[in-house]
């Protein structure tokens, strides 16, 4: 069932509905629940979306720049063909915290102390993001760029970064126990060093 516009009133219940095509730039939408519902070419940049729940729900094509999501609640929610600039999922609820990223626009993003074991990026741009204090344990980052991004006390044990490229992680202030990296990869671990890879 396809609905074009979210509910404005708070503390709805939300099912089962697809909302397509509509811009919700700088509107306020709070406290409801999102039950499996599907969202394809909205705009929500700069949206205040706090105190919302979202479970199994799936964002598509979807503009979600400088989005509020403090006290929000994600569980198993999915990004494809979205641009989510300067997005603080930091303020997200930890609670059963599960995203996952594809062909997505994270620049900008912070995730300052979320567990996100397990979680999948592919194909994404994520310049000058934040993962400080995070757990990304078998995290999945294809074919993404991290040029300037922050990685520090982060867990990376077991994240697969062999496909990915223009990352700087410090194998001293992170945990990189089981990572995988590819040989063209190497110099973002030894940057620090100062040492020639040739």
């Amino acid at each position: 069932m396809k609905n074009k516009l979210l509910p404005m009133k708070q503390n709805k219940l939300v099912e089962n509905l697809t909302f397509e095509n509509t811009d919700y730039t700088g509107k306020i939408i709070s406290k409801n629940e999102f039950y499996r519902c599907h969202f394809y070419r909205c705009n929500f940049s700069d949206c205040n979306l706090t105190h919302n729940t979202f479970i199994d729900c799936s964002f598509a094509d979807c503009n979600l720049s400088m989005l509020k999501l403090t006290g929000s609640s994600l569980k198993n929610v999915t990004f494809k063909g979205c641009k989510l600039i300067g997005v603080d999922f930091s303020e997200c609820n930890d609670f059963l915290f599960k995203v996952d990223f594809e062909n997505c626009i994270l620049d900008y993003s912070y995730y300052l102390k979320k567990k996100m074991a397990k979680t999948s990026f592919k194909g994404c741009s994520i310049k000058e993001a934040n993962f400080t204090d995070s757990d990304l344990t078998q995290a999945v980052f294809s074919q993404c760029d991290l040029s300037d991004t922050v990685f520090e006390r982060t867990n990376l044990s077991g994240a697969d970064f062999s496909s990915s490229y223009n990352f700087v992680i410090d194998p001293e202030a992170n945990r990189i126990k089981n990572a995988r990296f590819s040989q063209h990869g190497l110099s973002g671990l030894l940057q620090k060093y100062g040492i020639i890879i040739e």
